[in-house]
């Protein structure tokens, strides 16, 4: 956090910007830079540089597919505040961009800065993309503006650099420019030629005061701050003994992690990782359910495993109380007992 920040204006006409300026930070963000470590499907690790974090003004939203002619302008959202996240160029690929995105979601959920759903605009990308030869710099880069889910910048980022990549072997030229991409036709089209910094005339705002923060405050703002997802994963490792894999998956999302804590605590930690990846994500994802909506709660997970520990039924009836769990929401326990599926293991009993 930088102790001093400064809003700018960011001079610039577009349709979705009647104001003609946007307010913005430019030279005095209210954060610098930052690192990120992706987990790769492979098992390995990547570094994206954070290159700084700013507040600015949200612009509207422009539609490009409401009318056959014309293009329209939605505005509800101008003036809204935004931050605006810079990478480093340290993204090679879709899939690097994919986890970048993913990762990120999750500590701004983590954080409770941002609810994350791209679908509804609340996190939106721009990708920039550029290619080049082995050993060369970099290339001329295109912005691809407000992609609103991880697949489509996935694909949007795959198409572009397939059309760079044909535009450059063909003879020609790669114009910096904004273009936006249009999943319907699996496309990257024109809107705009991409300005440079000096073209905005950034200047300081006169109506808006310098942010100044005291060691105090940034150092309060450390003490609230909340286990992230990597803090988060490594105690999963470290007191519940979970592979790298396995406390992934259960930190990708907060609500997800939390269910997982309820139904651990006091039990064996890889059991109840096994159930609740295994059978309940398996079970939510075949019924495209999320975990916030699961019919199972972590409570009546967490007595099935116990009925399991002490004996009480077999871990093949479990399977079977679990899918009546999943159908109907019901207490382990009461199902166990209404079923009569305890199993014996009193001898006596049993030649009785």
């Amino acid at each position: 956090i930088n102790k001093e920040s400064v809003f700018a204006r960011k001079n610039y006409f577009y349709a979705d910007l009647p104001q003609g300026y946007q307010i913005s930070q430019f030279d005095k963000p209210i954060v610098g830079e930052g690192t990120i470590i992706l987990d790769m499907p492979d098992g390995s690790t990547k570094s994206v540089g954070i290159e700084r974090l700013h507040l600015e003004q949200d612009a509207g939203k422009s539609m490009h597919d409401q009318d056959p002619k014309y293009s329209h302008i939605d505005l509800n959202r101008s003036g809204v505040a935004l931050m605006e996240i810079v990478s480093m160029p340290d993204i090679r690929s879709p899939e690097e961009a994919g986890a970048y995105l993913t990762k990120l979601r999750a500590i701004v959920r983590y954080l409770g800065t941002c609810d994350g759903n791209m679908n509804e605009g609340s996190m939106r990308c721009d990708a920039n993309v550029s290619v080049r030869r082995p050993g060369e710099g970099f290339g001329t880069r295109c912005e691809i503006k407000n992609v609103n889910s991880i697949r489509f910048v996935m694909q949007a980022i795959e198409i572009e650099a397939k059309r760079q990549i044909e535009v450059i072997e063909g003879g020609g030229e790669i114009q910096q420019e904004t273009r936006l991409y249009d999943q319907r036709l699996g496309e990257t089209r024109s809107m705009r030629s991409k300005e440079m910094a000096h073209d905005y005339r950034y200047f300081p705002d006169p109506d808006l005061l310098p942010l100044v923060f005291d060691d105090a405050f940034v150092s309060e703002i450390e003490k609230e701050l909340p286990e992230l997802p990597d803090e988060k994963k490594a105690r999963f490792m470290r007191e519940n003994g979970l592979s790298a894999y396995d406390a992934g998956v259960l930190v990708a999302e907060k609500e997800k992690a939390d269910y997982y804590e309820i139904v651990a605590k006091g039990r064996d930690g890889k059991l109840a990782a096994n159930w609740v990846i295994t059978n309940l994500f398996g079970a939510l994802n075949k019924a495209e359910v999320g975990i916030a909506d699961s019919p199972v709660t972590a409570e009546n997970l967490g007595k099935l495993i116990d009925l399991i520990s002490d004996d009480t039924i077999s871990g093949r009836i479990a399977k079977d109380v679990f899918e009546i769990m999943i159908e109907t929401g019901g207490d382990p326990e009461k199902i166990v007992e209404e079923k009569g599926l305890k199993q014996i293991t009193d001898t006596g009993a049993i030649e009785t």
